[in-house]
């Protein structure tokens, strides 16, 4: 009884003292609305962080490139002179641009620049459909425009200015209709096709060809350059093409080959000053070949990010379409970054914005 009484007496301050601290504790808790801080190893990251993370990147892009670009522009004759000269020494646009039977004979072989182990034996049919020498020829035109599909030409009132050109090159079929007449004109010197726009838009001219036909007549009779040798599959669909426009075609566009050789040549000299996309895309592959046939080149519809450089509104892809562009093949912002460069040596004109009246 005794020992009971003396535990008892020993029990009741420490039963009492843990009893005092518990309320105590919540009503700390209470009074201070305490909320746990998270774990120090475990960084937070703030929600304007993840929202702006893409944007951030596209306006440090746009700035960087913009530190290059003016617009009181002016051409360093001196500059132009030796961009053109180490650009023609390296890839003879005048006289390999173009397959033709001069350069490339019967019996000789094609190796694609997309398959270099594949090559292509010319027969007596392919080589029967090959003109005979460079549709260039030795004459340099006075001023050319290379005019590229970006949004950044929708609303330009660029038409006029793009159509006083000598030499207007166009990418891709573009549409040239009264929609966008205004601003991207619908003079056509020169125009590619994609073998991939042949097999989205015309079922790879497996079906009915007569609608490619009636396509091509905004661009009269133009060039129609097609890359025919960059892939073994990009061969078939575009010798369909070239018989389409012979069987159907008066008065439409000459089909012409892009050579695979000119296209390896030009891959080799961009990735020289640092270009390290799996190739060029069709718009610097034209702008460096407007570089050796003209005197003055002028760009539009140049633009590789979707807000526009003068507001930062956001912009479409294309003047015609929001479609995106295939990025694992080219890089459009190192490339446009390359020919703000040679913008700001004077060697070529790039456009960004409204034309001015003329």
């Amino acid at each position: 009884m005794r020992v009971m009484r003396t535990l008892m007496l020993w029990l009741l301050p420490i039963i009492l003292l843990c009893s005092f601290c518990s309320v105590a504790f919540w009503i700390f808790l209470s009074n201070n609305n305490v909320i746990p801080h998270p774990s120090s190893r475990i960084p937070q990251k703030s929600s304007e962080t993840k929202s702006c993370k893409g944007c951030s990147k596209d306006n440090v892009l746009i700035a960087k490139g913009l530190e290059n670009y003016s617009h009181k522009w002016k051409k360093h004759e001196a500059n132009f002179k030796r961009f053109r000269s180490l650009l023609s020494s390296k890839c003879y646009a005048v006289s390999k641009a173009v397959v033709t039977k001069n350069n490339t004979p019967l019996g000789s072989n094609v190796i694609y620049d997309g398959e270099r182990r594949k090559p292509l034996q010319v027969t007596q049919a392919l080589f029967n459909i090959l003109v005979k020498e460079q549709p260039f020829g030795n004459a340099t035109w006075e001023s050319c425009a290379v005019v590229g599909n970006g949004g950044i030409l929708a609303n330009s009132s660029c038409g006029e200015e793009i159509n006083s050109a000598q030499f207007v090159i166009r990418c891709n079929l573009p549409p040239l209709d009264n929609r966008y007449e205004k601003d991207v004109g619908n003079k056509t010197s020169l125009v590619t096709a994609n073998p991939s726009i042949l097999h989205e838009k015309y079922s790879g001219l497996m079906e009915r060809r007569r609608p490619f036909v009636e396509s091509l007549r905004p661009y009269g009779q133009a060039l129609l350059l097609l890359p025919a040798f960059s892939y073994g599959h990009n061969t078939p669909v575009s010798l369909r093409a070239f018989y389409t426009l012979e069987d159907f075609g008066s008065d439409s566009p000459l089909p012409v080959f892009l050579n695979p050789e000119y296209l390896r040549r030009l891959s080799k000299f961009w990735r020289e000053r640092g270009l390290n996309s799996v190739r060029p895309s069709t718009g610097l592959i034209m702008a460096s070949l407007a570089l050796e046939i003209c005197s003055n080149v002028h760009l539009y519809g140049f633009w590789p990010f979707n807000k526009h450089p003068n507001d930062n509104r956001p912009i479409t892809n294309h003047y015609y379409d929001d479609r995106e562009s295939k990025k694992n093949v080219h890089s459009m912002p190192t490339e446009f970054e390359h020919l703000l460069k040679l913008h700001k040596q004077g060697v070529i004109r790039i456009h960004l914005g409204e034309c001015q009246p003329t």
